[in-house]
């Protein structure tokens, strides 16, 4: 792993205006991301996780820029995308990817394969020839396990899984050096989602990739990710290698997100279940100081007030909790306030 990270995101934010009146002004903002600062280093897998609406998917797009960020930083391979202008940007994007959610919805109806990767291709003029192009797609398509006689077929003639493998293989079309998965398994079956996290774990050795996998799933995340991050709310809560989180959570949060995952394992299935209490917080209007403290089952009087910054603790792990400020916490030893 090299010292200098490949990605690097410092105080991003994204807000989306909510219009509103006859004029229609901007009435407030939606804080999808609010001030996230992070790092994914060369040939690693870095995992966003979190419920619905925490902000992963919107972080991902800002990144790439599919969003405009309201402001922030995203250093990429020496320099700031943010920066680029949108011809600059559009080069940029060679080397950066997205597999998308939905097989489905991701590919032209319209198109062949064999079309819509060789649009990639002349996009960012891969290839002199449409005979070179040709045999580029052929090749790719194989490296993910779909062969060569279905080339010419449209998306509504294949499975989903095997959409989300002509999704990946147009993604590696431009020898990119980091791709973004968004929830890139959610919509696939069970069976399906372990042949794709296989292939992807495959890809990342065979081209050293790095990944920014984007997923709701601890289950999947365990799987494949070499570091994790914890979104709760347009914040990051914690970050920490897998090991570490999984055997060691230091955020309540996380620690409830945990408690969640379904096991087989009987010794497993007698550890304590974790309600959180009441609903998620608007982010149009979010709580003042920790934004978890209103379902937090461990909040004090100053987690209304002041809000938590990422601290290190031990491990490597950073936790942004009042509680883990002189370290890392013991939960066996501190009384529930309910």
């Amino acid at each position: 792993m090299s010292k200098q990270p490949l990605l690097e995101v410092k105080n991003l934010k994204q807000y989306f205006p909510i219009k509103g009146g006859i004029l229609g002004r901007t009435v407030n903002h939606v804080k999808a991301v609010d001030d996230i600062s992070f790092e994914v280093y060369e040939g690693e897998t870095v995992s966003i996780v979190g419920e619905s609406g925490c902000g992963k998917s919107t972080t991902g797009r800002a990144i790439l820029r599919l969003d405009e960020p309201t402001s922030g930083e995203v250093n990429f391979d020496g320099g700031n995308l943010l920066s680029l202008s949108k011809s600059k940007m559009r080069e940029k994007r060679k080397d950066l990817q997205i597999i998308f959610q939905d097989p489905y919805a991701s590919l032209n109806p319209r198109q062949t394969v064999s079309q819509i990767i060789d649009e990639v291709l002349k996009i960012q003029k891969i290839g002199t020839s449409s005979k070179e192009r040709r045999e580029r797609i052929i090749s790719l398509l194989e490296t993910v396990g779909i062969g060569s006689h279905q080339v010419d077929r449209y998306p509504h003639e294949f499975s989903g899984g095997q959409r989300q493998r002509i999704g990946i293989a147009r993604a590696l079309s431009v020898n990119p050096k980091l791709i973004i998965c968004d929830e890139a398994v959610s919509a696939l079956d069970v069976s399906i989602q372990a042949q794709v996290l296989n292939l992807l774990k495959e890809l990342q050795r065979k081209f050293q990739l790095t990944y920014l996998f984007i997923s709701h799933d601890l289950g999947v995340v365990r799987h494949i990710s070499d570091r994790i991050i914890v979104m709760y709310l347009g914040k990051i809560v914690e970050i920490s290698d897998t090991q570490s989180l999984f055997e060691n959570p230091q955020h309540p949060y996380t620690r409830a997100l945990l408690s969640a995952i379904p096991s087989m394992n009987f010794e497993e299935e007698k550890r304590e279940r974790i309600i959180l209490k009441g609903d998620v917080p608007s982010p149009i209007d979010p709580p003042k100081g920790c934004r978890f403290h209103s379902r937090c089952p461990y909040k004090m009087e100053r987690c209304a007030t002041e809000e938590p910054v990422l601290n290190s603790v031990s491990n490597g792990q950073k936790v942004a909790c009042h509680l883990t400020e002189k370290g890392a916490v013991d939960y066996t030893k501190i009384l529930v306030n309910n």
